[in-house]
């Protein structure tokens, strides 16, 4: 074939030209095969060419493909809210509710399927030598959770504390305080009202917060400049070698958002100890963001073999298997911010590392007519060695540092169809 790569197209169906023998060259009408009957060709209104001789070529399929999900467990959240004065309870720092998780990583939806995309062109020689450039690219895949005032079938204390949420952040700054009054326990002096003396025993947004939401997206894309060279051919079938230069991004962010909500924004809902609310209203300034993105620029080699074989009918298979080398430039960022975005702080660290990666490509070809080819496949690249999010959140806000581990094993696989054309 006159394409082809590890998440490309093999080089342009030789075998459909040597095949035919000497009538091959002339100008007839048929895929004439010897031993085998002679196909009719249809009238093609392409200006395209023998897929065996010379010349340029473009093709583009689309892909359905899966990846290893890079994200450890880690609790995020508990059901409950922490008394930071210790006016209630005597003791700051302890915690009102049972402490149940709330949120946490587990709690995304199972593993999915990504739709892309892969184009690109190349150049076939008068000595079987082509040479093609590739890009593909996957949608970005996204994962969902949250947390609410409303735990599982409501179940709870009778104070209702199970309706807050709470995460131990901590090393914030004034900004990140929340709303002063989140319970009727800020009505210290039980007066139904609330002044400028009372509250703040709820300090934080993180702390007897309403709504907590979490999301993780993974980005995968790839290029590729190679070269395919014919080693041996018969008959029916032929091997060929691969080389050339490929880059590969991985980028995995996790992103977390918590809103507090103030009491006197809205309605509230007493329990019959005069303990906690429902309602209210959040603004900017009662809301959070965090967000850790883990971005995996990969650059290098990669060399391989492939074998094609003639299956008639003008069908044909070909297997192509490749074995590459990377530097991984990696970069890991951590950022806490207000949605206000009067604040924020970060921390970003940079790291190389080899990747070692093997890539195997089953593909079945179909030539309806001349110059135009179908092809449906099955595509597996594995990568070792690349890093990805263990813990995402780093609680600590003055110096976020979440726990990144070594992936041993990815693999990113699925499936592809798509036309090519020659001319």
């Amino acid at each position: 074939m006159r394409y082809g790569s590890t998440g490309g197209w093999t080089a342009a169906l030789t075998a459909l030209v040597a095949l035919a023998g000497p009538a091959a060259a002339q100008p007839a009408q048929t895929y004439d095969v010897p031993g085998r009957p002679a196909y009719t060709q249809i009238p093609n209104p392409l200006p395209t060419g023998n897929p065996g001789g010379h010349g340029f070529y473009t093709f583009g399929e689309a892909l359905f493909l899966t990846q290893t999900r890079t994200l450890g467990d880690q609790t995020i959240a508990v059901r409950g809210l922490l008394d930071s004065t210790g006016i209630i309870t005597g003791t700051p720092g302890t915690l009102i509710g049972s402490g149940f998780p709330a949120l946490s990583t587990k709690d995304f939806p199972r593993q999915s399927w990504q739709p892309g995309f892969n184009i690109g062109a190349g150049v076939k020689l008068e000595d079987g030598t082509s040479i093609h450039f590739s890009y593909a690219r996957l949608v970005s895949n996204t994962y969902h959770a949250g947390a609410t005032l409303v735990p599982p079938f409501f179940r709870g204390s009778s104070d209702l504390s199970d309706t807050f949420l709470t995460a131990p952040v901590y090393n914030f700054p004034p900004q990140y305080a929340g709303p002063r009054y989140k319970t009727n326990f800020d009505d210290t002096n039980g007066d139904g009202t609330f002044d400028s003396l009372e509250g703040g025993n709820f300090y934080g947004i993180w702390n007897g917060a309403s709504v907590m939401d979490i999301r993780f997206d993974q980005w995968y894309q790839s290029s590729e400049l190679g070269v395919t060279v014919p080693l041996f051919q018969t008959e029916y079938s032929r091997i060929y070698g691969l080389a050339g230069g490929r880059y590969t991004n991985f980028t995995d962010r996790f992103k977390w958002r918590t809103v507090s909500y103030d009491v006197t924004g809205g309605q509230a809902v007493f329990s019959g100890q005069g303990g906690a609310l429902g309602g209210g209203q959040g603004g900017p300034r009662d809301a959070a963001e965090y967000n850790n993105t883990l971005t995996q620029r990969m650059y290098g080699a990669y060399v391989g073999c492939g074998h094609e074989a003639y299956l008639g009918h003008g069908f044909a298979a070909a297997l192509d298997l490749t074995a590459a080398g990377y530097i991984d430039s990696e970069k890991e960022r951590a950022k806490y911010k207000l949605q206000s975005e009067e604040i924020q702080n970060k921390q970003s660290r940079n790291e190389l590392r080899f990747v070692p990666s093997l890539t195997a490509n089953l593909n079945l070809m179909w030539y309806p007519v001349e110059g135009v080819q179908m092809r449906l496949g099955y595509n597996a690249y594995t990568y070792f060695n690349t890093k990805r999010i263990e813990d995402p959140v780093g609680f600590n806000y003055s110096s976020p540092d979440p726990v990144y581990d070594i992936q041993v094993f990815r693999i990113v696989h699925g499936v592809n169809v798509g036309i090519g054309l020659f001319f």
